[in-house]
């Protein structure tokens, strides 16, 4: 089953990016180096970065159920887009989460909210195992991940590559699942 283009939790409007989104994804996140420290995606020095991942995504959507959603606010802020989740499918039944947000939007469950928008989707669309995977010093993302129901599967050792880190050096992350298989019927 495809996923909606957008959906609405709480307290977020979450939908497919639109090339329109670029400015507004660059100056909100994307290029912020205290954003992107600990994410496996290098930071975006132009503009050129931000419409290529909005291609990216395109092609994903065509190919999968689902792809990258961005996180809006619905309350009336003057600044509405707060970041980014979605899902990377590996296999039909198989995918990764992630999310990214901008820095005025850290300490407000938002990333939780969206998070369990993820997981439900990720039902929807027939996923039987979500992961999930943050740098061993991202303390917030591991109890996000957590609080969310993962579960920590293992430390993977110098396995993934961080860009934005000192030297664009490999790290150790923590390794996370969540098992969406549904019971047998009877």
């Amino acid at each position: 089953m495809n996923a909606p283009e957008s959906f609405q939790t709480a307290r977020l409007l979450l939908r497919k990016p639109a090339l329109t989104d670029a400015e507004a994804i660059f100056r909100r996140y994307s290029s912020d180096p205290e954003v992107t420290r600990y994410l496996s995606w290098n930071t975006h020095q132009s503009i050129e970065n931000t419409r290529a991942f909005i291609a990216w995504s395109d092609s994903e959507w065509e190919r999968w159920p689902a792809g990258p959603y961005l996180a809006f606010a619905l309350d009336s802020r003057p600044e509405p887009l707060l970041g980014s989740t979605g899902l990377a499918f590996q296999t039909p039944t198989r995918a990764i989460t992630g999310y990214a947000f901008a820095q005025d939007a850290w300490g407000q469950g938002f990333a939780t909210e969206a998070l369990r928008g993820m997981v439900e989707l990720a039902g929807l669309t027939g996923v039987e195992r979500l992961e999930a995977t943050c740098h061993e010093n991202h303390k917030p993302s591991a109890h996000v991940l957590e609080k969310c129901g993962f579960q920590h599967e293992t430390d993977l050792c110098d396995s993934f590559f961080f860009p934005n880190r000192a030297g664009g050096a490999r790290a150790p992350v923590l390794s996370y699942f969540l098992n969406l298989q549904r019971p047998l019927a009877r």
